[in-house]
């Protein structure tokens, strides 16, 4: 069941049917095999593969071009070493077959889209994503990198000229969508979403899970983000953040490099969405309508293999004898980082430049060499980040240069890889200080370089690290030395420490790091990802799974095979032919609103009491945790209707009735045990507040602050618990509140009491509907549900436990909401009077179940 509407924007973009952009369609399987027979495995785009797939969807395929008058497209392809959806291959089962889909480094003509898909599919397992030249332009340049990267980065746009960040801009976001889409297009083409699994990489693609989920519910969906995610103070600030949210939540695994950013994607899921998170046994799982959203740390790391055999290679040799001839008797210290704005290339020269102020002994010999990757994007703020490094580098040269020696030797070109790893093999240090950067391997890669070099000449292998504190790889390199960019101070002495530190220090710290790269490489960590993907999808044909919401607000409902909505049909078909019905009714998250400031019953709910509790056949229940004081007022025209309070231990089966409390002498003196911690807590937790009832405590934290209070309800609940060790009470943790109460007082109990008390007046009930939506409301469902062994209950067919929401329960149906609740109700006392069932369900139901 899936519903869209055309008025949002965003819906309208998953439901364009036609669209002028999208990419010409493949030919038919058949018409894709390549005219060699030895190809045909790589050829076919059966959606029914032969053997197990891996799905890798990047922004790029793992693909270099060169211009090439002899092709038909005009260019020649072949596979990027160096690009992650290649390397990650050597991760994966190696009896799986492993496709790739993205977009290519260059342009090619439609009319050579068709011919090239099947070449490129054929050679390289890689689909290509065909995005018109205007709309990537928007998609990539104007969203991807000039919007949503800054702020993933926590550079907000506070202005139209904000440098390097862009203000959202409704237009760039459809692009995106429409870019999002015809990835998705492209890769349902090939997807076999029963046996597939797919793994989409980084933020260009936030939004595809929620097309691919929308297309197949049980689609085996994981993700990796490659960039910091940030706070939720700054991740709010996106207009479109509830549905960038809901697509990562659309995902089977999440992915991320650092604890830290994981806990932010969770803070701003319980910030924004309400929802928390719970770790077992090591997992991290967000439950989602159903279906438990696993989150995985870990960072990524290098491919050893290929990093060493480019510097076995003769060209990285030779390389490595000319830069020691070149800075001979120098020390040399590296940065290797892309040409963007945090990336601290001038806070990192602005260190050097305050290390040769502090050490003139230094000048002379000391060298930074800074390679300069040219930069992804495109816009005023890389130039501006480009001026200013030269300027720098020009002004440290003239104060401290001298003929023959450049303190500060920038390289602003794109640099081969051999002659990139001979400078990783000389350096006597590695400066990497980003303000700001997601993962940054170039630690990694100047440890192996450095192991490997020394292994060749069979010298020391020794290494120093200077790593900014705000970038991915930082925790795992312990041996290094952490630093804040932003204190010129502190890199430049860091800098000068590593340089000077002694020799043997220098080798521990190396050992470390190298232990660790070489045992945490792109192999293990993709063999890892993929392990976590299987497992977290293991229960999906367990399930009935099937689409609700609105645009990029759809997600998928997964149920378990038991557990089902509250049929309509079956409930009135044995709701009329029984003659004694007992019906139990929770209040709070029931029939009225969690979110609502004021918790009175409205008149609607009152009158729908009042007509089911006119029925001589029903015996009509409010069982709460809340005072019989509060209950007794609000409830005053119910006259028939029967009254369970704080959770049961105050009981009457109707106004007139006497209150019977529970049979159990109960000494009340822990209260002045707990409320004193309670009042503590109260006081350290702004929003928070004490309810008192004749016998029990309640602490809610619902309007706190949500991280906060989460914090401290699991103090306060270890503290009580501690303190009342000894008392004759329980306390419990439910929905925003922790409540200290008597033991042998439960809702569970209550039900058992008025089953006991209708069969012992020949009243024996036939049918019994119980609704509740907390922990609480759990004890009366497991009272009830247990049928087969409860001779005071009726059969299995007649007692309906059901739960509001879509969660694990022990109720065996379900309602959506309070909405449902009070729609259901209506109907069942509209039964009471009209017996006329089919009128019963046109009326009431049309619109609602």
């Amino acid at each position: 069941m899936s519903a869209f509407s055309s008025s949002s924007s965003s819906s309208t973009v998953l439901n364009l049917a036609d669209d002028p952009l999208r990419p010409p369609r493949l030919p038919p399987a058949t018409l894709l095999m390549p005219d060699s027979a030895d190809n045909d495995q790589a050829a076919s785009f059966s959606p029914t593969p032969a053997r197990e797939r891996r799905i890798v969807v990047s922004h790029r395929l793992p693909l270099l071009a060169v211009p090439d008058p002899a092709a038909s497209s005009g260019l020649a392809f072949s596979p990027d070493r160096d690009a992650l959806a290649l390397q990650l291959r050597a991760g994966l089962p190696s009896e799986a077959d492993v496709l790739r889909v993205g977009t290519l480094p260059a342009a090619v003509d439609p009319a050579h889209h068709a011919d090239l898909s099947r070449q490129l599919y054929a050679r390289f397992r890689c689909l290509p994503v065909f995005l018109p030249p205007d709309l990537h332009q928007r998609f990539y340049h104007g969203f991807c990198k000039h919007y949503l990267w800054p702020l993933l980065h926590y550079l907000l746009p506070l202005s139209p000229s904000s440098l390097g960040g862009l203000p959202f801009d409704r237009a760039l976001w459809l692009s995106y969508l429409s870019a999002t889409k015809l990835f998705a297009e492209r890769l349902i083409e090939l997807l076999n979403p029963d046996e597939d699994f797919v793994w989409i990489h980084d933020y260009h693609l936030l939004a595809l899970p929620t097309f691919l989920r929308r297309r197949s519910p049980r689609v085996k969906l994981g993700f990796f983000l490659h960039s910091p995610f940030p706070s939720s103070e700054i991740f709010r600030s996106i207009p479109v953040r509830d549905e960038l949210l809901r697509a990562l939540l659309n995902c089977d695994l999440v992915g991320f490099h650092t604890f830290d950013y994981a806990r932010h994607f969770l803070s701003s899921c319980s910030r924004l969405l309400g929802l928390d998170y719970q770790s077992k046994r090591g997992y991290i799982g967000i439950e989602y309508y159903g279906r438990t959203v696993t989150i995985k740390i870990l960072p990524v790391g290098i491919d050893l293999g290929q990093l060493e055999s480019v510097l076995s290679s003769s060209e990285t040799i030779a390389k490595i004898q000319e830069l020691k001839d070149r800075y001979k008797d120098k020390i040399l210290l590296l940065g290797v980082d892309d040409m963007d704005l945090f990336k601290g290339i001038g806070l990192k020269f602005l260190a050097m430049e305050q290390m040769l102020e502090e050490h003139p002994e230094l000048r002379g010999r000391a060298i930074l060499v800074q390679i300069a990757n040219p930069a992804r994007s495109q816009g005023r703020d890389v130039q501006e980040v480009q001026g200013e490094a030269q300027a720098i580098t020009r002004r440290i040269n003239e104060r401290f240069g001298k003929p023959g020696y450049e303190p500060v030797v920038l390289i602003n070109r794109r640099m081969p890889t051999h002659e990139k790893a001979a400078f990783y093999a000389l350096a006597e240090c590695c400066v990497v200080n980003p303000v700001r950067d997601g993962m940054n391997l170039v630690p990694y890669k100047y440890t192996v370089s450095r192991q490997r070099s020394a292994a060749l000449e069979g010298a020391v292998k020794k290494s120093m690290i200077v790593v900014s504190e705000f970038i991915g790889c930082s925790p795992s390199l312990s041996g290094a030395i952490r630093v804040n960019p932003w204190n010129v101070d502190a890199v430049a002495e860091a800098m000068f420490l590593a340089i000077t530190m002694p020799e043997i220090e220098k080798q521990l710290r190396h050992e470390k790091h190298y232990k660790y790269v070489s045992s945490h490489d792109v192999a293990y960590w993709a063999r890892s990802f993929d392990q976590d993907l299987q497992r977290a999808c293991k229960d999906h044909f367990l399930r009935r799974c099937w689409g609700i919401g609105f645009g990029m607000s759809f997600r998928v409902v997964a149920l378990g095979p038991n557990f089902r909505k509250l049929s309509v049909e079956h409930i009135v078909s044995a709701y009329q032919s029984m003659t004694s019905r007992l019906i139990l009714l929770d209040y709070d998250g029931t029939m009225m609103p969690q979110t609502s400031i004021d918790k009175k019953p409205s008149d609607e709910v009152i009158a729908i009491l009042n007509e089911l509790c006119s029925d001589p056949k029903n015996v009509v229940f409010v069982v709460s945790g809340r005072g019989k004081d509060e209950l007794s007022k609000w409830f005053a025209p119910c006259e028939k209707l029967g009254i369970s309070a704080e959770h049961g231990y105050f009981t009457r089966w109707n106004k007139d009735s006497p209150w019977e409390s529970f049979t159990l002498a109960i000494d009340f003196d822990w209260k002045k045990i707990a409320e004193p911690v309670m009042q503590l807590y109260t006081e350290a937790t702004d929003g928070s507040y004490i309810e008192f009832k004749d016998t029990g405590l309640v602490w809610h934290h619902q309007y706190a602050d949500p991280d906060f209070s989460c914090c401290q309800a699991k103090e306060l609940l270890d503290h009580l618990e501690n303190v009342l060790a000894n008392e004759p009470v329980v306390v419990k943790r439910g929905q925003h509140i922790v409540e200290v109460k008597p033991q042998g007082i439960s809702k569970g109990v209550v039900v058992g009491n008025l089953l006991q008390t209708m069969s012992s007046t020949g009243k024996r009930p036939d049918f019994v509907l119980c609704i509740g939506d907390d922990q609480s409301d759990e004890d009366m469902f497991e009272s009830i549900v247990s049928s087969a062994n409860n001779v005071l209950l009726p059969t299995s067919d007649e007692v309906f436990a059901c739960t509001v929401g879509k969660k694990p329960s022990k109720a065996r149906y379900y309602l959506d909401d309070t909405v449902e609740v009070i729609k259901m109700l209506q109907g069942l006392a509209h039964v009471s009077t009209q017996p006329d069932k089919n009128a019963y369900l046109g009326v009431s139901f049309e619109d609602s179940l």
